[in-house]
């Protein structure tokens, strides 16, 4: 595990990301990219807050209290369906993720700071989001895939259930190996203490740092590459899981200079010594 300083973790079964540049919103559900809907963001960048905020609320009918419209009236600038966002501690009541009076406005830049829907779309995920559930805010020419695993939610991840072996010993970790992308990823932090190394996170760099026998190896999370005593090393990229980095088994033996095997007949990868 790494502190809180790393990369803010997704670690439920939903999640909402807003990409602000290109005014989609995108709802996920069990790893799963389940529908994205065309949204109006903030007249200008500055007004519609960035960053990832819980749900804190859902209501149906909200007055407009500014101008004292009623709930429910087609003139509400609110639609009939609010999705409230705990940002900067407002706890749901300024910023939310609402219907509309207007549809033309939909896709636009054109709101105080909220995200507008079409009505019946937020109807469709009003019913569908749980409470609690995290939305990031962003702006980013990322899929939003990508978006989410790197922030620790696990796109399309299965757990591994095979067998780990170091040095001829079964070996258990305080965090599972997850197959993802057909990859195989293995817990940074947890591999190389059971191999003996010692890890420190630097979180404002976001950059790991292990040592371990004549070896010092950095990395910086979800990036393509690690530097073991002083040479680069291109790799998959690495992945957050939660809180864990994880890294792609593939290359566990150019980083730490075991060899890695993985025997399909018995679902086992082994790690041994290098010589």
């Amino acid at each position: 595990m790494f502190p809180a300083g790393a990369e803010a973790s997704i670690a439920s079964q939903d999640l909402i990301i807003v990409n602000k540049k290109t005014n989609k919103l995108a709802y996920f559900t069990s790893g799963k990219l389940v529908k994205e809907f065309r949204v109006a963001t903030g007249k200008s960048p500055e007004l519609t807050p960035e960053g990832t905020f819980e749900i804190v609320n859902k209501i149906k009918n909200r007055p407009y209290y500014k101008e004292k419209i009623p709930g429910g009236d087609p003139r509400n600038p609110l639609g009939d369906r609010w999705i409230g966002l705990n940002v900067n501690g407002t706890m749901g009541t300024t910023y939310a993720i609402h219907g509309n009076s207007n549809k033309n406005s939909i896709g636009k830049y054109v709101s105080a700071g909220c995200i507008r829907m079409y009505n019946d779309e937020i109807h469709w995920l009003f019913e569908q989001v749980p409470l609690h559930t995290m939305a990031i805010v962003t702006t980013s020419s990322l899929s939003f895939e990508t978006i989410a695993q790197n922030h620790g939610y696990a796109v399309g991840v299965q757990s591994f259930d095979g067998k780990l072996v170091v040095n001829g010993k079964e070996a258990q970790l305080k965090q599972d190996l997850i197959m993802a992308d057909n990859r195989i990823f293995i817990p940074l932090r947890a591999c190389f203490e059971l191999l003996g190394g010692t890890v420190e996170w630097n979180a404002g760099t976001q950059t790991v740092t292990v040592y371990m026998g004549n070896r010092k190896i950095t990395h910086k999370a979800l990036s393509g590459k690690a530097v073991v005593n002083g040479k680069t090393v291109n790799i998959t990229a690495s992945r957050f899981q939660g809180n864990s980095l994880m890294l792609p088994l593939r290359n566990m033996s150019e980083i730490s200079g075991y060899s890695v095997v993985w025997d399909g007949a018995s679902n086992t990868v082994n790690l041994t010594t290098g010589k």
